[in-house]
């Protein structure tokens, strides 16, 4: 396995490690993504899984040291989201966490470095590139989920939402990701299916984002309130059925 890395808008790279059908139960395979804004202040957002930092770590250095890292984002505590953050942050001795509000009280004490906490909606300049912070606890999981949306791009960092299934895909496309991640979702449903879900999902819309960052599989461009409002109109008659917080 190795880390490819593609620049899928201005100055924002997708870091994909894949896994074959071989390595993963998921049928056709997986990736895993990580995403590099660059900028005076670079941010990670997402770290893979610990065994994967030497490959993310080569990936970056194609593009810039992994010294000059100043954040290290993630959406919520769990291993390919985070697994990597202690080895991120020993490698770049300026880097800081990058979280939620409530992920720093309920894991700041795992994290080697004191986090920079994000409050809903506060805003970080990084340079030209101004980054803000939403919270969406439980969407699609975890109650310090959150994610970050880079206004300048209009990039939404959008983490686990529209996860599709595949290994070796495009770095960005265009067409249908819907069909692909409901598919996967209908098989494996990792959503919470919280009360507030359509509404969490009408915030990001109001944002109008131009590319959707996904963790898992294509990062997708295009106009993004439309595919976030079709994704809440799927997601809410399942909502109003059933609640499944986690």
């Amino acid at each position: 396995m190795e880390a490819t890395i593609n620049e899928v808008g201005e100055q924002i790279y997708r870091i994909s490690i894949s896994l074959s059908t071989h390595e993963t139960p998921v049928p056709g395979g997986f990736t895993f993504n990580q995403y590099l804004i660059v900028d005076e202040d670079p941010v990670l957002f997402h770290t893979g899984h610990r065994p994967f930092f030497s490959m993310v770590s080569k990936a970056i250095e194609k593009v810039l040291p992994v010294k000059r890292l100043r954040y290290i984002g993630f959406s919520h505590y769990e291993q390919d989201e985070c697994g990597a953050l202690n080895e991120f942050l020993a490698a770049a001795p300026e880097a800081s966490p990058l979280c939620s509000q409530v992920n720093a009280l309920i894991n700041g004490p795992g994290m080697d470095r004191q986090p920079r906490v994000l409050s809903e909606g506060q805003k970080l300049r990084i340079g030209k590139k101004v980054v803000q912070w939403i919270d969406t606890p439980h969407l699609p999981h975890a109650w310090e989920c959150g994610y970050l949306f880079e206004e300048t791009t209009k990039t939404l960092l959008c983490g686990d939402l529209f996860t599709q299934p595949g290994a070796g895909g495009p770095a960005f496309t265009e067409s249908d990701i819907i069909g692909p991640s409901e598919a996967m979702r209908e098989g494996m449903d990792y959503f919470a299916h919280a009360p507030n879900t359509s509404a969490l999902l009408e915030k990001l819309a109001q944002l109008q984002p131009k590319l959707l960052a996904c963790m898992h599989g294509s990062a997708w461009r295009g106009d993004g309130a439309i595919l976030l409002r079709e994704l809440g109109s799927v997601i809410a008659p399942r909502t109003n059925s059933q609640t499944m917080p986690c």
